[in-house]
């Protein structure tokens, strides 16, 4: 599987962090970022293992990487929105 690293900005780091300290957000919106500040490997990081991070949050290490995959190639908004649903 191909690996992803996530390094974030200042303005990113804050806006994830509002995320969590305020406001009422969906249960995906809080998961994904926690994802994306553990997985941080920039200057305002904390350095968590993606084991360490799946026992914490109770979610498996494929969530962790689709989360970072999702981040890396449709950006920050796209993480924290769910998708629209394919259903008829």
């Amino acid at each position: 599987m191909k690996r992803y690293t996530i390094k974030l900005i200042k303005t990113e780091v804050e806006e994830l962090k509002a995320i969590i300290n305020k406001g009422s957000h969906s249960s995906q919106t809080y998961r994904a970022a926690y994802i994306l500040l553990n997985c941080d490997k920039g200057d305002y990081s904390e350095k968590v293992t993606n084991e360490q991070m799946s026992k914490v949050l109770k979610v498996g290490m494929r969530t962790i990487d689709r989360v970072k995959k999702r981040f890396i190639e449709e950006g920050l908004e796209a993480v924290l929105e769910r998708r629209p649903t394919q259903r008829v």
